[in-house]
């Protein structure tokens, strides 16, 4: 495909990624958080870091779908905007949710399995985001590749740290299940067809 094509798919992506970012702001400007807004800001960048997480998962099984192969150079940067959510709400959790008292947030992580998973998960993302640059990919060469496929369990936690923060409907979380194990069977499908 075409470069100008690509800087105009990554502009779709700046665009669609920020939106949710200003949907936060915009509702906190007009008073439309809800009830609790600290759960609604977690619940939403929680949300939207899954999104782009399964959003960059899907780059490689759309390549093998469709024989196409530009959407690939979109996957770093769906990557690093899931990492950007993960960190607003990790930040939301630590600051807002508890107030920097970490001896009670570390009582939270142990006690309740949900954020032990959670936390398990954005701190894998942590070595991923870092080496996610040309750099480091050529000076960890054969080791880069085997240190990115960790995503595939960060996915998995981060949809069983969803699936165990829902009480009563879990038509959502479910929702995020079924789109991982569709990613997965694609790959898995591809694999064994060779």
């Amino acid at each position: 495909m075409n470069k100008k094509y690509i800087v105009a798919a990554k502009a779709i992506v700046w665009v669609f990624a920020l939106m949710p970012l200003a949907r936060i702001f915009w509702f906190g400007y007009t008073d439309n958080l809800g009830a609790n807004p600290i759960e609604f800001i977690e619940h939403s960048t929680g949300t939207w870091a899954l999104v782009f997480l399964l959003l960059s998962l899907s780059m490689t099984p759309i390549r093998l779908l469709t024989k196409q192969v530009w959407q690939i150079q979109l996957r770093r940067l769906l990557g690093l905007w899931m990492f950007f959510y993960a960190c607003l709400h990790i930040i939301t959790y630590i600051w807002l949710d508890f107030g920097f008292l970490f001896d009670e947030m570390i009582i939270d992580v142990f006690e309740h399995p949900r954020i032990l998973v959670g936390f398990a998960a954005f701190v894998l993302t942590i070595p991923l985001a870092v080496t996610s640059n040309s750099y480091m990919m050529k000076k960890l060469k054969t080791k880069w590749k085997t240190l990115h496929k960790t995503v595939y369990l960060i996915a998995i936690l981060a949809v069983l740290h969803f699936l165990l923060l829902v009480k009563r409907d879990l038509t959502e979380p479910i929702y995020y299940t079924v789109a991982l194990l569709i990613l997965f069977g694609v790959r898995l499908f591809y694999r064994y067809k060779k």
